[in-house]
């Protein structure tokens, strides 16, 4: 069995690859040829943006538990 601490980190990896997807494949962050800094930066910013502005973004819902509390 997993410990609780395990379960919410293997959640937040899930959340965190999922956002990283959401990046490079809807916002088009990755690109490999700039042929300035201002122009990966400018990418970079607008894809960042554009993210923001997605109707709906991954979250990671967790209930924080008081392990005094707890009855085992």
């Amino acid at each position: 069995l997993m410990d609780l601490h395990d379960k919410i980190l293997l959640r937040k990896r899930a959340l965190i690859e999922t956002v990283n997807d959401e990046l490079k494949n809807v916002c088009y962050i990755e690109h490999t040829r700039h042929r300035s800094i201002d122009g990966f930066a400018s990418n970079l910013v607008a894809g960042l943006i554009a993210y923001n502005l997605l109707p709906k973004k991954p979250s990671l819902n967790i209930d924080i538990i008081d392990k005094s509390r707890l009855i085992a």
